[in-house]
């Protein structure tokens, strides 16, 4: 796909192109169900954390914005008029530009969620924060950002895709999504599975720069948000690490020694676990985080009763081999659709 030119790009502050507010102070639990969004500092769905009545004569904030998480950086372009999760602490920040329209949004929506990612929930962002933040942006003749080139851009991008996707559909000669009949699979509390032991307080000025790995409330980079060269509290390879505060629900395996912050809860496991086996509980590991939002945390005890789904033995114990078995196949699968994909381009 064809790079973009940055030669003719030009550093912006935030405030400077944007109206930066705060959503009014709102909770989910003061709400029913609904219809309009309820955005939040979540970093999937659009940051849509549920649907919600609003109130008599409330009003809405007003679509056409840029949404920012203090807690990750996620940035979402919002097209219609929502909720916004206000007050203390995790209050989203709304950012608004009369140039704004879906396709140049989601073009600077992903600019600023690559600056902000920096950003945890031991080191949070809030409104001033996030306005001081520098981002780059094409430019046109005057200087000014390039609303038009973006919007170009975000199109020809959008039909490449779609180009790509069909020639993934015609090189593929084997299905690696397939149906899987879970209607034999048992549940499992957490706790029967692994011990959950909770993570460590570590400050970034008690941090000490070195090559150990530091796993904090994050949702991309296998959760590393750091690497120390403190030691007192470490962990050991070939655990599962899952956030139950900040990002909560992300899960991770880790496969070299690291350090849990305090918004990360380890997973030892109590059978024999290897890496395909943990790839198989990850994503049943983030369903089951995904009940909990943000206000209301995954305590360590309401994680250790959470239940997952696993298929069974003979014997009705999880089928630990049928799960290495299945990721070994979609790893084969996986080199083989990709394989096609590049011989047919």
């Amino acid at each position: 796909m064809k790079q973009i030119d940055t030669k003719q790009w030009k550093e912006f502050i935030i405030k400077d192109l944007f109206t930066v507010k705060r959503p009014s102070a709102r909770s989910q639990a003061n709400y029913s169900d609904g219809d309009i969004p309820f955005v939040a500092s979540g970093n999937f769905n659009n940051g849509v954390l549920k649907y919600l009545e609003p109130k008599k004569d409330e009003i809405l904030d007003a679509g056409n914005c840029i949404t920012v998480s203090p807690i990750d950086g996620s940035s979402f372009y919002q097209e219609d008029d929502f909720l916004g999760r206000g007050g203390a602490g995790s209050s989203i920040i709304l950012l608004y530009n009369p140039n704004l329209n879906l396709y140049n949004g989601y073009f600077i929506a992903t600019v600023i969620r690559t600056v902000c990612r920096k950003y945890a929930y031991s080191d949070m962002a809030n409104k001033k924060t996030i306005g001081a933040e520098k981002i780059k942006l094409p430019v046109d003749e005057t200087g000014n950002p390039d609303f038009s080139y973006m919007e170009l851009y975000m199109k020809n991008l959008e039909l490449a895709v779609s180009d790509e996707l069909t020639d993934l559909q015609s090189a593929k000669k084997s299905d690696i999504s397939g149906t899987l009949d879970i209607s034999s699979w048992k549940l499992f509390q957490i706790s029967e599975l692994f011990n959950v032991q909770k993570g460590k307080r570590l400050t970034k000025a008690d941090m000490k720069d070195g090559k150990i790995r530091f796993i904090g409330a994050s949702a991309i980079n296998n959760g590393i948000t750091a690497y120390i060269s403190n030691d007192e509290h470490l962990h050991p390879q070939n655990t599962i690490t899952l956030s139950y505060n900040g990002s909560i629900g992300e899960a991770f395996y880790q496969d070299e020694i690291f350090w849990a912050s305090d918004d990360v809860n380890v997973l030892y496991p109590k059978f024999e676990m290897n890496r395909e086996m943990a790839f198989f509980m990850i994503p049943l590991l983030k369903t089951a985080g995904k009940r909990y939002a943000f206000i209301d945390k995954w305590k360590k005890e309401d994680m250790e009763k959470s239940k997952i789904p696993l298929p069974v033995d003979k014997d009705g114990n999880p089928d630990y081999k049928y799960m290495k078995n299945n990721i070994v196949n979609k790893f084969d699968m996986i080199k083989i659709y990709l394989t096609n994909l590049v011989t047919s381009i």
